[in-house]
């Protein structure tokens, strides 16, 4: 690993993580307040990109660094969030809002996983 290439996977990340935080402001929440809308949206979009980046880009290079690590690693990591994600379902079980809280987890988890074989198998078209 080099100097470079952790220097572009860093600036990927800080650009990831400005990207879900304009999301966050976007997203609108008038229908559901309490309802982590921008976090799922960033998850499920996240995830699709991916598998996008994983299938079209798995032998190309950015800035002289394989570009599955730039994008990837540092500017989706950056914009996806678990972390969040879990303290997002735990609130929601502390205000006893079970039926909330079970929502977003059946709709992360299944979109996300809808989302990433489909960036999948819109890289492997790709390719």
């Amino acid at each position: 690993m080099s100097w470079n290439a952790a220097l572009w996977i860093a600036l990927g990340g800080a650009a990831g993580t400005l990207l879900r935080w304009l999301v966050g402001l976007g997203v609108a929440h008038e229908r559901l307040p309490d309802f982590p809308w921008s976090t799922l949206l960033v998850n499920v979009a996240g995830s699709f990109a991916l598998g996008l980046v994983a299938e079209a880009l798995a032998e190309r290079r950015l800035f002289g660094v394989e570009a599955r690590l730039v994008l990837g690693t540092g500017v989706l990591g950056g914009f996806t969030t678990y972390s969040t994600f879990n303290l997002e379902t735990l609130r929601l079980l502390e205000r006893a809002e079970h039926g909330r809280a079970a929502l977003y987890v059946a709709a992360t988890v299944g979109a996300s996983l809808l989302a990433g074989l489909a960036g999948l198998a819109a890289g492997r078209a790709l390719r």
